[in-house]
């Protein structure tokens, strides 16, 4: 048991390793995937790097191609709308069950990371953070799950313009408001605002991305 744990573990580490590369683009869309310079740099043995790539195959970060290798899928920014209109309808459904199902402990870290959130702050990464901890305080694992791979889609797409993006911090800043109705146990009014997020967000994005 001890050593099945031990290799989750390790798949684990490199799954969230090499999917922070894609959606960093260090790894850029469409580049051939090196097992053997993964395993290497990451440390990590050749078992659980390829449990972790079988992974990222089926959250399509990754495709397999018979006789020509993995590579990193391509990225269509057309797929914003698309991935977006899937948030829309579930991101706000997570944030009132957040509300309605949160923890003391869960409560108050959202609100530790709400107050995190300053001018220069590392936004993303803080948008990042919030929205999985909205996920898991919603205490239903298919819907963490699923929205976490959305998640990780839209993400890459928005690496891409990232820098272009004016809105952004406004649009993160937003999370202030959410953050303090799912704190205070209110769904209706967390639903609301997180809906009006992602629209907003997407938008930001979408703004963006014509300039690319």
């Amino acid at each position: 048991m001890e050593l099945a744990v031990q290799a989750s573990s390790l798949a684990d580490r490199a799954y969230v390793a090499i999917r922070d590369l894609i959606v960093s683009l260090e790894l850029p869309p469409g580049s051939l995937i090196d097992e053997r310079q993964l395993v290497e740099s990451l440390g990590i043995g050749r078992t659980p790097v390829r449990e972790a790539l079988r992974r990222l195959a089926q959250e399509q970060l990754v495709e397999v191609f018979p006789r020509r290798g993995m590579f990193v899928t391509g990225v269509d920014v057309r797929d914003l709308a698309r991935i977006s209109e899937v948030r829309a309808a579930l991101e706000p459904e997570a944030a009132r069950f957040a509300a309605e199902r949160a923890s003391d402990e869960e409560r108050a870290e959202l609100a530790g990371l709400s107050d995190q959130i300053t001018r220069g702050a590392n936004l993303m990464g803080l948008d990042e953070r919030i929205h999985r901890a909205i996920y898991a305080a919603a205490h239903n694992h298919l819907l963490e799950k699923t929205l976490g791979e959305y998640y990780v889609l839209a993400l890459r797409i928005w690496m891409i313009a990232l820098d272009r993006a004016e809105d952004l911090e406004d649009a993160v800043e937003a999370h202030r408001d959410l953050v303090h109705e799912i704190v205070v146990a209110n769904g209706d009014g967390a639903a609301e605002i997180m809906r009006a997020h992602v629209e907003d967000f997407e938008q930001a994005m979408r703004k963006a991305l014509v300039s690319v």
